[in-house]
């Protein structure tokens, strides 16, 4: 997972729940509303609502199961980003760590991915990262779903249109690595990686930076167990 540090709590987030488990929704409402500088302004049990609330309530950041009746997380999460004029962030939460439905998400333009077995406080962290624009990965997970997906289904890597240094900081997102962090291990300012990741996302067409990773794995350039 990359970000600032997860104890800082600057703007307060506004935070909808989307799991068309009642019990697990109501958990999460309470839970991560008493964390410091979150509100969750709303539940939803299915994709349909999501999107419908996300519209009328604007929150800042979505966490998003990926398996609901209506329409799933990932048809959700593609609506919600192509139609919203502001778009929330999308953190789709799972069960499984080799759920194939969250790779689907991620390149629908999810910025990351938390399991449900995690403790409170890390969901809380993933949800002010992502609301800070930074991503949330798991690299070995991403890594294992990736190679779980069905032949075929892997994206073609334009590696001709990067540049060297731009395959380097694509690979150093895919180990998790946040801009600074990246600036720090390449020894160049963090206005330089900000452009280099820029670039990146353009010239793969990705949503974001957790889509652009995606597609580095399922491209070969990154394999699973990759560190840098």
């Amino acid at each position: 997972m990359t970000g600032s540090d997860p104890t800082s709590v600057g703007t307060p987030i506004t935070l909808l729940i989307a799991d068309d488990d009642e019990v697990t929704r109501s958990g999460l409402r309470t839970l991560l509303a008493a964390q410091p500088g979150i509100t969750v302004v709303g539940e939803a049990a299915d994709g349909v609502e999501a999107v419908e609330l996300a519209q009328g309530l604007r929150p800042d950041v979505v966490l998003m199961d990926v398996r609901m009746p209506r329409r799933n997380g990932i048809e959700a999460t593609r609506q919600l980003l192509a139609e919203a004029a502001d778009p929330p962030k999308v953190v789709v939460i799972t069960t499984f760590e080799n759920d194939g439905y969250v790779t689907a998400a991620l390149s629908a333009g999810a910025s990351g991915f938390v399991l449900k077995r995690l403790p409170v406080r890390q969901i809380a962290e993933a949800v002010r990262v992502v609301a800070a624009g930074e991503a949330v990965l798991f690299p070995a997970a991403l890594g294992r779903m990736v190679a779980a997906r069905p032949l075929g289904s892997a994206e073609a890597l334009p590696q001709a249109a990067l540049t060297g240094r731009e395959e380097e900081v694509l690979r150093l997102m895919a180990t998790g690595l946040s801009n600074p962090e990246i600036a720090e291990s390449l020894t160049v300012s963090l206005e330089t990686v900000k452009t280099h990741v820029g670039n990146v996302l353009t010239k793969l067409g990705a949503q974001n930076r957790t889509h652009a990773v995606v597609i580095a794995y399922e491209s070969g350039l990154v394999v699973p167990g990759f560190t840098g």
